[in-house]
């Protein structure tokens, strides 16, 4: 058995050659040695390959997914014979292979996205390379997202047109509807990008690779239904029933973005236990309608009908409808009401239902799905050291060098500082994070770096510098001093905030005086006198604050540019509205002057005084790390937002195949009170929710969105299945399942995990003042180092031997 591998020996350097056309040799500077012109070439080989290495180690590609997109690291792998195999064969002998991965920020707070990453098997070739760096370029990514933004978004302008004031039937004018071949024309030009996008791919993992991954494999597929069913719609004129490919215009949203796809993996998992629930639910539902519609029959001595039976348990369909309804207590309490006038002994049926279907069962489902995902962060987290490690490892392999004299053994095996320094100048990083590693790798001096010195180095990714504020002005007066001193105090944020809170109290109050009066009949004089008081101080509190700070001191406080601002427009519309009115006076009367009345002005100043009230949060830590927490959910959980936005895409384009036109304006529009007087109480037409169709893209994305909320869903399915049919009800209960079920209960888990560990006192711990640690904002993968595992040498070593396109010879 061989002696352990020394840590400063490169991982897969075990069986090294003396060959000339050693690419190690080819980073050897020696003055002694003279390198030729393939030296050079190849030396020039490995330093772009290094680059590309740690390239895919910390560059985020905010949206984009990898070449592969594949999401699974594989955390153990034992007896891959991937090594002996390649020592056994006389073409590949002292021959090793290397892969990486990305490392990304955690998927939940702070300033970082969610795990998005770059998979790396690829063509490592100096032109292959530089295809790829150009592949993912800032233009090319920004041009493929621009372009799945631009073909999602021609729903809205394709027949059914959206392009209308209001979705209402009864109001809505004829929209423009562009002429056949426009439309299609843009269309073509967005799959032709998707065709060189999967081109591309294609060409840089290889044939092999790309027979093995199903989501090139469904890239393809998709681009050839879509061109043929374009084809297809050009010769019919654009007249054709149904366009299938506008329910596979999600998919190129899908398939760029590798976290959605680990999202749908996760639910994927979940559905068995999911589906458990889901067969408790159904028993549960068709228990309680059996038992319904046995209790609330008509019997032989009932003098009268049953109003319970009549109203929600008419037949079967209606009865596990209406059930289904009071599963989300959209209908409670009026299919109660009924029963429930006449005994009260029938409350006990509803209210065992909806103990055991509401708040036990559908909890139950949103404590399964939590299950699913607790620990997610921290698995994201394991994953994500996984893949730092194994690219910067990858990256120390292909500049590792070897110092000795010749012909003798190596004194020591690791990667030159100067060496390194020529592979950071091209890496495309921070500038700050660049600078920080350049530093580092300058204190080693001409000293070789192992491996694990290599692999430190890339920890300052985990830190984020603190920008420090600009030095405040210095004043030689003591006068001034004094001022400055009192006017950078925060004391003066309170008395800012104070102000604040009484600028709104009075707008309040005023709105509560004037609710019941018109706009022409109101006296703003007052107000009209508060707003100039309010804001000629906002205008004093930001002069001050630049006298104190200095103009860049003042600008370098988020809080201070979004007040700074508002107080601007302020200024701007109370000195418009003092031009064009004068000055406040009794009954000053808000007459139309220009493009705004007075009173429009003034609802805009009010409006904008009770937005910069909002500054009061950072001065309250309990608040602003609540929307601090919130505000980075809704920056990290965008993964889920975008497969909610691929359901409903998909369920808009089916609804409007199926429901378009079968909601129509009620005979005589001009006059809609005999209509509504006709029309049962509660029921679609009384409501007046004619707005609820699916005649173009934006109507049915509003009618998806009102019936997974659940407040009066009832009155939809009963309308469309009044207008369409039975069958209707299935659609409509999918989309519930789908978006109220499934959806809203995963993002609730998820939010759950995210503030648990948010609100984690254990991770709020502070560096000590003065430290170094305390200049930096931590990572959340520094911040749980001590409980991440650091990956295994042998788990490295299987997986970077199975790059199938990076040959380099020892």
């Amino acid at each position: 058995m061989s002696e352990p591998q020394a840590e400063s020996e490169p991982l897969l350097g075990r069986a090294r050659g003396g060959s000339d056309h050693d690419c190690s040799e080819g980073l050897l500077a020696s003055s002694s040695v003279q390198v030729d012109s393939g030296a050079m070439a190849r030396q020039d080989l490995c330093i772009d390959q290094a680059v590309v290495f740690i390239e895919d180690a910390i560059q985020v590609f905010s949206g984009t997914g990898g070449i592969l997109g594949n999401d699974t690291v594989v955390l153990e792998m034992r007896g891959h014979p991937c090594m002996e195999e390649k020592r056994a064969s006389q073409r590949h002998s002292c021959v090793f292979c290397k892969h990486s991965s990305f490392w990304t920020p955690c998927l939940t707070f702070g300033k970082c996205l969610v795990c998005w990453y770059r998979s790396i098997f690829h063509r490592m070739d100096a032109r292959s390379m530089c295809l790829y760096r150009w592949y993912y370029s800032n233009l090319c990514q920004r041009t493929l997202s621009f372009t799945i933004f631009l073909i999602l978004f021609l729903a809205f302008i394709e027949t059914p047109s959206s392009l209308t004031r209001t979705a209402d039937v009864r109001y809505r004018s004829l929209p423009w509807e562009p002429p056949c071949g426009l439309m299609e024309g843009v269309e073509l030009l967005c799959l032709l990008v998707f065709v060189a996008d999967v081109s591309v791919k294609g060409y840089l993992v290889g044939w092999s690779q790309f027979q093995r991954n199903l989501w090139l494999l469904a890239y393809l597929t998709v681009l050839v239904v879509s061109l043929v069913d374009w084809t297809v719609s050009l010769s019919l004129l654009c007249q054709e029933p149904l366009r299938m490919r506008r329910l596979l215009r999600p998919f190129f949203l899908l398939q760029n973005s590798s976290m959605m796809k680990k999202t749908l993996k996760c639910i994927r998992s979940s559905l068995p236990d999911m589906a458990s629930v889901g067969l408790l639910l159904a028993i549960h539902l068709c228990l309680f309608t059996t038992f319904g519609m046995l209790l609330f029959t008509v019997g032989e001595k009932d003098m009268e009908p049953n109003r319970e039976r009549l109203a929600y348990f008419r037949s079967l369909p209606e009865a596990l409808t209406s059930l289904l309804v009071l599963l989300t207590t959209a209908n409670n309490p009026d299919v109660m009401i009924p029963a429930y006038s006449k005994n009260r002994a029938y409350a006990i049926f509803f209210v065992v239902f909806t103990m055991i279907g509401s708040l036990f069962l559908m909890n139950l489902l949103t404590a399964i799905i939590y299950n699913q995902f607790r620990g997610y962060l921290m698995k994201s987290l394991q994953t994500s050291l996984f893949r730092r490690r194994l690219g910067t490892r990858a990256a120390y392999e292909v500049l590792s060098s070897r110092l000795g004299q010749a012909g003798a053994t190596p004194e020591a095996v690791g990667v030159k500082p100067q060496n390194f320094l020529q592979v950071l100048q091209k890496v495309q990083m921070t500038n700050s994070h660049k600078q920080a590693i350049m530093e580092k790798v300058h204190s080693y001096n001409d000293t070789l770096l192992s491996a694990d010195e290599f692999q430190k180095v890339f920890d300052e990714l985990d830190k984020s510098v603190i920008k420090e504020h600009p030095l405040k002005p210095q004043y030689q007066s003591p006068f001034l001093q004094t001022a400055q001193f009192l006017f950078s105090h925060y004391y003066f944020d309170y008395l800012g905030n104070i102000i604040a809170l009484g600028n709104l109290v009075s707008i309040c109050v005023f709105l509560v005086q004037d609710a019941d009066v018109l706009p022409r009949n109101r006296d703003d004089f007052v107000l009209g006198i508060l707003d100039c008081i309010f804001i000629l101080y906002y205008v004093l509190e930001l002069l001050l604050k630049v006298f104190a700070l200095g103009p860049w001191g003042y600008l370098s406080y988020p809080s201070n540019v979004c007040d700074g601002l508002l107080t601007s427009i302020l200024l701007v519309l109370e000195i418009s509205t003092l031009a064009v009115y004068g000055f406040p006076h009794p009954r000053w009367k808000p007459e139309t002057l220009g493009l705004l009345s007075l009173w429009d002005m003034t609802r805009l100043v009010n409006m904008l005084i009770v937005f910069r009230f909002l500054r009061i949060i950072p001065n309250m830590k309990p608040m602003a790390m609540v929307v601090s927490t919130v505000l980075g959910l809704v920056q990290n959980l965008r993964a889920f937002g975008g497969i909610l936005v691929v359901v409903y895409y998909v369920f808009a384009i089916v609804g409007i195949s199926l429901f378009r036109g079968t909601i129509v304006a009620p005979f005589g529009n001009s006059s809609l009170a005999p209509a509504n007087g006709s029309a049962s109480c509660g029921s679609f037409e009384q409501l007046e929710y004619w707005a609820n169709n699916f005649d173009d893209f934006a109507a049915a994305l509003v009618t998806l969105w009102n019936v997974m909320v659940v407040n009066n869903w009832q009155v939809i399915l009963d309308a469309y299945e009044r207008y369409v049919g039975p069958w209707s009800k299935i659609y409509f209960v999918l989309w519930w399942l789908v978006s109220s079920v499934i959806w809203v209960n995963l993002f609730l888990a998820l939010l759950l995990e995210n503030f648990l560990h948010r609100w984690d006192p254990q991770n709020h711990e502070q560096p000590p003042a003065g430290s170094v640690e305390a200049a930096y904002q931590m990572s959340e993968e520094l911040m749980f180092r001590d409980i991440l595992e650091e990956p295994r040498e042998e788990e490295l070593t299987e997986k970077l031997c199975r790059h199938p396109h990076l040959w380099l010879c020892r």
